[in-house]
């Protein structure tokens, strides 16, 4: 059996979608500092900061930030590339997708919870002093959201499978 793009379904391309969307959302701001509640002189300061301090990729963050679309990504390919082989999907690549996309997800909200821990102890007291916040950036959201949207896909690959299984098949002569 060949590959052909003809028979990837869109529950397929949604979850490869979702990965590269995933990973793409890691060069996006994962981490923001704001200053709105410091003092003027601590706002001041903090506007002087280069951009790299004040704003954050997932690259510069934690595990919890650049892993989970990496996973994302590596399931999506795989549904894409082994969806077609009956013997795979019928197997459980469905369910793998699914694990693989709840996995994800779990590790972000794990990273959305321990946001500040990529400041030590003494980083986070002067920066909780000083007014400064430590924020989710657009990065940390769309990575959420693409997470969420593989975890659907792969709820609906795993009722088609079911559907599939359950269809009569043809009787050979």
């Amino acid at each position: 059996m060949s590959f052909s793009v003809k028979r990837v379904t869109w529950r397929e391309w949604l979850g490869l979608a979702a990965g590269l969307l995933a990973l793409g959302s890691l060069f996006l701001p994962w981490t923001t500092l704001t200053a709105d509640t410091a003092t003027p002189d601590v706002r001041d300061a903090f506007t002087s900061l280069p951009h790299g301090d004040v704003v954050r990729s997932a690259w510069n963050a934690d595990f919890f930030s650049w892993f989970p679309p990496f996973v994302l990504l590596l399931a999506g390919v795989a549904v894409v590339l082994f969806g077609q082989v009956t013997k795979v999907r019928t197997s459980g690549l469905p369910h793998l997708w699914l694990v693989a996309g709840l996995g994800a997800l779990l590790l972000m909200v794990i990273g959305w919870t321990t946001l500040d821990w990529i400041f030590d102890s003494d980083q986070r007291a002067f920066l909780q002093t000083a007014g400064v916040e430590i924020n989710a950036g657009i990065g940390r959201y769309l990575g959420l959201l693409f997470a969420v949207v593989s975890v659907v896909a792969a709820v609906l690959d795993i009722r088609a499978a079911r559907a599939e299984a359950r269809a009569p098949r043809p009787r050979r002569s």
